[in-house]
């Protein structure tokens, strides 16, 4: 028997709160290479403002009233309970739609963009498996095959949809490609806002387009994926400063900020101080840090979530934000979806897209969706 949903609505206690602005008030601050500020990482200068707003000025009860503005719930499947909020749409028949978040994102990445949508969608928007709030101590770690076919569930089993669409960043693109590749039949069509088309340096590039990705993809392998290795090979040893010191989370996670948006080298010109400080305290307070990079460890001792040689064959849509970390040609993309059916180039936005550029990603999802019928 399948189980019933129930309402939740997050309040951390307060004992936390004041834990936290202890622990940042006793930051233990590294020296810096005297070197150009970020070049060998997060900035010194740039840490001690955060953390001094983060210990002065961030108000996250206002931030835990935003999501809890929103229906949440919980239900058990595979052994764990799966946090998701669940929001109606507001016109006539509207169309179930999975919103599927990466990291080092949350459901905060959320808040913006889901009253655009609710316009023409019920938006299922879950927190992945092993990220804030679908997340206890000692619980079953997934990969994204397990986490796709969870979020299959939770669609179809537990909310009674017998088709929706899947729209996704990150490892949320990843989760509707796997969704889209292993249950079909249950997608009227997939959104991305990046492409997980696997990230072979080998792949000889025929046109200009192709070769100029194959330079991005030499850079990126070269000088970005530092904690993919660490995150995919050694998780555990990470967790343990990250758990322990929320500047050192906040440093883990807020030169991914810079390095993925579209800001000019200054974060909050893409995402402002307290969104991300939002995203990073759900990452405190839910302790789920550590098994947030399971994907990571999955994805490095695993097969890619499609296997070679299969495709995706369901329709496809794609917004290319200019700042996204990478940016397959659309020669290379068709190898792995056969049906693509939009492909929009958009003037401004990165890897953040849904805090980054929330107007501008509904429209392209509704245009998408839209055209399906």
């Amino acid at each position: 028997m399948t189980a019933l949903p129930k309402p939740f609505r997050l309040r951390v206690p307060d004992a936390a709160l004041a834990d936290l602005k202890a622990r940042l008030s006793r930051t233990r601050w590294p020296d810096e290479p005297p070197l150009a500020a970020w070049s060998t990482g997060t900035s010194l200068a740039y840490m001690k403002e955060l953390v001094e707003h983060w210990r002065e000025r961030f108000d996250w009860r206002a931030q835990e009233a935003k999501l809890n503005a929103l229906p949440q719930f919980t239900v058990p499947i595979r052994g764990i309970d799966l946090h998701f909020i669940h929001a109606p749409g507001r016109g006539p028949r509207p169309m179930p739609l999975l919103l599927s978040h990466g990291w080092p994102g949350s459901v905060l990445e959320f808040l913006k963009i889901i009253p655009l949508l609710t316009e023409r969608f019920t938006v299922v928007a879950p927190s992945l498996p092993g990220y804030g709030l679908s997340f206890a101590p000692g619980q079953e770690r997934f990969g994204i095959e397990e986490i796709a076919d969870i979020f299959a569930e939770l669609m179809t089993g537990v909310l009674g949809y017998e088709r929706f669409g899947a729209q996704g960043g990150d490892w949320g693109a990843f989760t509707a490609t796997r969704l889209a590749y292993a249950h079909p039949q249950l997608l009227t069509g997939i959104h991305l806002n990046l492409l997980a088309v696997r990230r072979d340096p080998k792949i000889p590039g025929q046109t200009d387009e192709e070769r100029a990705y194959l330079a991005q993809l030499a850079a990126w392998l070269r000088e970005e994926t530092g904690y993919q290795w660490i995150q995919g090979t050694r998780p555990q040893t990470l967790a343990y400063g990250l758990s322990d010191s929320p500047a050192g989370l906040a440093a883990w996670i807020v030169e991914k900020f810079r390095a993925w948006s579209d800001c000019g080298g200054v974060p909050e010109n893409a995402v402002s101080r307290d969104e991300m400080l939002a995203n990073i305290s759900l990452y405190w307070f839910s302790g789920a840090i550590g098994s947030s990079f399971w994907p990571y460890h999955a994805r490095m001792h695993r097969p890619w979530p499609v296997p070679a040689g299969e495709t995706v064959d369901v329709p496809t849509g794609y917004a290319e934000f200019p700042k996204e970390i990478l940016r397959p040609p659309r020669s290379l993309a068709a190898t792995l979806y056969t049906d693509i059916r939009r492909w929009t180039v958009m003037p401004r936005g990165g890897h953040f897209a849904a805090l980054e550029q929330p107007a501008a990603l509904a429209s392209e999802i509704a245009e998408f969706f839209g055209a399906l019928g």
